[in-house]
Order: structure tokens, then C-alpha cells, then sequence
């Protein structure tokens, strides 16, 4: 799935450090046992793949689809973001690189598939691009 957001890497020592954006991909990969059940709707497969469209919609793209995400520390960029009514901004314990945004992902996305399906399934990974050819990848280990 994909989703528009800014961000800035404070400390970074070339253009990251500017405000911009991305277009990012999300991809997410779960392991299972097929649904063996004869006649079943979802019978061969391990999560119908528009369920998981769903949780990722929830549980990231709406959150973070055309938002501003900032690290808590990035004070001036926070404060400014603070005096825009009503802007979109998602604030972070993180810097939001593409590695920490995977790993956050990576969390979110485990505590829902658990708590939907819980043992019959788990994540097993996060891949974040933040361009066509940049990415990071969370396993959770």
C-alpha cells in the first residue's frame, strides 16, 4: 500500500535535514497455515489479502497518509506545526527514518494481527520504502 508523508532527519548531515516528502510503500508479510476449511470462502489461503489491506489501511496508511511525522525532539519543527489549525502531524518517540518508521510499523501491525487472529498467524515482516530504490525492513527481532 502506499501513502504521501513529510518528514526531516534533524541531525543529518546533508539534505534529509530539510523538510520533504516522500511517497512511501508498505509492504507487510505474515505467515500461516492455509485455511483448509472445504468450501470456505478464504479456503488455500492464509489471509485474504483485502483483509490485509484493511489493517494496514488502519493501522498506518490513514494515520500517516499526508502528514506531517516529526520526532518529539525536533522542537522547532514541532512547535511550528503546533501553530497550524488543525494540521495533520504525528509525533514520534523516534527520529522518522525509514528504519525507525518500519520498525514502528513492524510493532503496530503485529499488536493488531494478534489481536485479530492471534496464534493462527504472525508477522514476519515490515518492508518500508521510502523511494523506489531505499528501504528498511523490520522483523521485529
Amino acid at each position: 500500500m502506499e501513502f504521501d508523508a513529510g518528514h526531516r532527519i534533524p541531525h543529518h548531515g546533508s539534505q534529509c535535514r530539510n523538510i520533504h516528502g516522500h511517497r512511501y510503500v508498505i509492504e507487510a508479510t505474515l505467515a500461516g497455515d492455509p485455511i483448509t476449511i472445504d468450501g470456505a470462502a478464504d479456503e488455500g489461503m492464509v489471509l485474504d489479502f483485502s483483509e490485509v489491506k484493511t489493517i494496514l489501511k488502519a493501522e498506518i496508511v490513514d494515520q500517516w497518509d499526508h502528514a506531517f511525522i516529526v520526532f518529539k525532539g525536533d522542537t522547532q519543527v514541532l512547535n511550528f506545526l503546533e501553530s497550524l489549525p488543525g494540521h495533520k502531524t504525528v509525533v514520534l518517540d523516534l527520529i522518522p527514518t525509514a528504519e525507525n518508521l518500519a520498525a514502528i510499523a513492524f510493532a503496530k501491525l503485529r499488536a493488531r494481527f494478534e489481536l485479530e487472529y492471534g496464534k493462527r498467524l504472525r508477522l514476519e515482516r515490515v518492508r518500508l520504502y521510502e523511494t523506489p530504490n531505499c528501504w528498511a525492513d523490520a522483523t521485529g527481532e
